[in-house]
């Protein structure tokens, strides 16, 4: 039996409409309208010869077979994408001192660094990861050229590129002690996400203490699989063996955003940005300009 092709423009919609959780949205950033989005996916569908999709009341959710289909089509897309950035984009040269907040997607970081190594080889990135507001010190002192980092709260400084919810996590099977406060493992004093969390259990009347306070979100991490405390993460940075705990005070969203180089100075900026954005756009959080589902 002779093998199908899989067609790359109805990968790309089914990739748009699993992220976006619905036919409506994934048409208005594709410039499509819904009959047509649908009509791709009957196609793709016809052509997988499976359903990818299980429609609901609300919104569409992924199949079994959607599930595996999903990460083949997101590989076939990155691949496709940098063979053609390769071929056709400008050239790219130069040095650049990057500096990344070490909550910044930390799941995709080496991933997207090693995709824009490998499709510009001639730029040269070198990179340190730590935290934002030290980062930032280090960008204005002229040691660095550029910084990933977050906002501060009503901060407008940067240009924002990501934003992602801040979440309480902990160990799979944590449970509160009784008549005790809450046990936090933080970063520091200076953080925001401690500002919040601290912020929002006073306004909420919760007792608390912070019992862990450490530099690295490695180290908070475990603080938490083992169960000594509950901390605070943006919902991209979860490590395994950690959920996500309901029931506490909301802590808003964080606005990622780039600091530095704001003229351009260097040509290796604009084509790294770019990288990001796009890589975003498949990871667990909300791209700036995009519409959530």
């Amino acid at each position: 039996m002779r093998v199908p092709d899989l067609d790359l423009d109805l990968l790309r919609c089914f990739v748009m409409v699993a992220e976006q959780g619905g036919f409506t949205a994934a048409g208005g950033l594709l410039g499509l309208t819904q009959s047509a989005v649908s009509l791709k996916i009957k196609r793709l569908e016809d052509l997988v010869r499976r359903p990818v999709f299980r429609r609901t009341s609300r919104r569409v959710e992924l199949t079994a077979e959607g599930e595996t289909l999903l990460a083949y089509a997101r590989r076939m897309l990155a691949l496709n994408d940098e063979a053609v950035r390769r071929m056709v984009a400008p050239a790219v040269a130069g040095r650049l001192r990057l500096g990344v907040a070490d909550h910044f997607v930390p799941r995709s970081l080496a991933h997207i660094l090693a995709r824009f190594a490998r499709t510009y080889p001639e730029a040269r990135l070198e990179v340190e990861v730590g935290r934002s507001h030290d980062l930032r010190a280090k960008q204005v002192a002229g040691a660095l050229d550029l910084v990933l980092g977050k906002r501060r709260d009503g901060e407008v400084a940067g240009v924002p590129i990501w934003t992602e919810p801040v979440v309480w996590a902990a160990a799979p099977d944590w449970q509160q002690p009784p008549d005790r406060p809450l046990p936090l493992a933080l970063l520091p004093e200076g953080c925001m996400f401690r500002e919040r969390a601290l912020r929002a259990l006073a306004r909420a009347g919760l007792a608390f203490e912070p019992v862990f306070t450490c530099d690295s979100l490695l180290g908070l991490a475990a603080a938490a699989q083992a169960g000594f405390a509950l901390t605070v993460l943006g919902r991209s940075g979860f490590p395994a063996g950690l959920r996500e705990v309901t029931g506490l005070p909301e802590l808003g969203v964080v606005e990622m955003a780039v600091f530095g180089d704001a003229e351009g100075r260097s040509q290796v900026v604009a084509p790294l940005v770019g990288f990001i954005r796009e890589t975003l756009g498949t990871s667990p959080g909300t791209p700036l300009g995009t519409q959530a589902p």
